[in-house]
């Protein structure tokens, strides 16, 4: 249930937002980039659920350029701090981080590259998927949330499914570096034909919209047929995107849950996810489901934030 409107602390330094986190109880985190939906809202309940109403839910609402390519959307990606707010505050959350890019990395940024001696290397799992279609993004999502982390201090930080190998890749640095925090991964918030809720749903017009929804069908068709099999799966994936007009693929795979690749004769049983990535337009969209292999789909409908 959300809480009555509040008006959240607003803090555009280190230390306005150590002064806003002087509050006792547990703390809870939403790294944002704005552009807040209804996903995003998801989240908040969820971080809010995580504390209780004795503990502090934090957003931070700040679009990184260290994870955008030249080339990529990083000046047309949309801001929209009056309308976040309001979200915001109608989600009770107590302490809204929003810095300057001078406040985050002190040594500055340029061309998607930071002058700072430390960044995060993301490993192997960094270069697949959507590492592999936009290299060193995830060294830029890692490094932004690690520095967020010790901002915030959180003891707890909730990132929505629909980024599934940002959720792996946060899980994997929150543990292979001892952070101590508690990454909690919460479902994808979709639109009611299917179409994953993001932030840059709104570039697409309403031919690109309609078509976006193929997405969604590719992923499902998958999962009706992983009772058959891991082939069998991803060619009904693939011929779902066939049918389906304005979709310029850059990816469908299946993997295990940990991102790792799957034999062709996985075991029945095994668990695994769908992910696509493709553009529309020239709109780039991500989405992912689960799925079994060798079992019989049991799809419902879900509800998960995204950025």
């Amino acid at each position: 249930m959300t809480t009555a409107t509040t008006t959240p602390i607003v803090a555009r330094t280190r230390a306005e937002l150590a002064a806003g986190l002087s509050r006792p109880g547990r703390v809870a985190f939403v790294p944002t980039m704005g552009a807040l939906h209804e996903g995003h809202a998801s989240l908040m309940r969820s971080a809010r659920d995580q504390v209780g109403p004795d503990g502090s839910v934090v957003v931070s609402i700040f679009v990184n350029p260290l994870q955008f390519a030249p080339g990529e959307d990083l000046d047309r990606y949309p801001r929209t701090f009056d309308d976040d707010l309001d979200v915001c505050g109608r989600e009770g959350v107590d302490v809204v981080f929003a810095p300057t890019v001078s406040e985050v990395y002190p040594g500055g940024v340029s061309a998607g590259i930071t002058t700072e001696s430390v960044t995060v290397d993301p490993g192997p799992l960094g270069d697949v998927l959507e590492g592999a279609s936009r290299p060193g993004h995830f060294r830029g999502v890692l490094t932004v949330v690690a520095k967020l982390f010790g901002l915030v201090r959180p003891d707890v930080a909730v990132f929505g499914e629909k980024d599934y190998q940002q959720l792996a890749l946060i899980r994997l640095m929150v543990s292979d570096l001892c952070l101590g925090i508690e990454i909690v991964g919460a479902p994808t918030d979709r639109e009611p034909d299917g179409l994953a809720r993001s932030s840059r749903n709104r570039y697409l017009d309403p031919v690109q919209r309609e078509q976006a929804v193929a997405l969604n069908r590719a992923l499902r068709r998958a999962a009706d047929a992983a009772d058959q099999g891991y082939a069998a799966a991803l060619a009904a994936g693939q011929a779902e995107l066939q049918r389906s007009a304005g979709i310029d693929l850059d990816y469908l795979e299946i993997r295990a849950t940990d991102l790792a690749e799957l034999p062709v004769d996985a075991t029945p049983g095994t668990s695994a996810r769908a992910l696509i990535a493709a553009r529309v337009g020239t709109t780039r969209l991500i989405d992912n489901l689960a799925l079994t292999i060798g079992e019989p789909a049991t799809l419902t409908s879900s509800t998960e934030g995204s950025n």
